[in-house]
């Protein structure tokens, strides 16, 4: 298992000084899946954590928007997030399929 980042959209300013179309924030998602089994008892288990984070103004290392790519988008958010915050997200995800894998709680009545 090995998370995956995605990117959902970004938020651009359309006019910022000498700029135009600067990137503001970032919609992000991490998910992860495993499966378990084969055939028709495969079951499939998976998590996810989505958000936003907001982005410093680009000085002298702007990109302009028609050549962002997602791998850049992506390298963006995870530095704005801080290698301790994507760690803990990553790790989140993977705990999110442990706890489907063996829950610890249940819903329901006894009837």
């Amino acid at each position: 298992m090995a998370a995956t980042w995605s990117i959902s959209t970004l938020d651009r300013q359309l006019v910022d000084g000498a700029h135009t179309d600067v990137v503001t924030v970032i919609h992000w998602n991490v998910t992860d899946s495993e499966t378990v089994g084969e055939g028709e008892e495969a079951k499939t288990y998976s998590g996810r954590c989505y958000g936003t984070v907001g982005l410093a103004a680009p000085g002298d290392s702007f990109t302009s928007y028609s050549d962002i790519t997602e791998e850049t988008a992506i390298g963006w958010c995870k530095t704005a997030l801080g290698d301790d915050q994507v760690t803990a997200l990553e790790e989140s995800v993977a705990n999110q399929i442990a706890i489907e894998k063996n829950p610890v709680t249940g819903t329901g009545v006894p009837w």
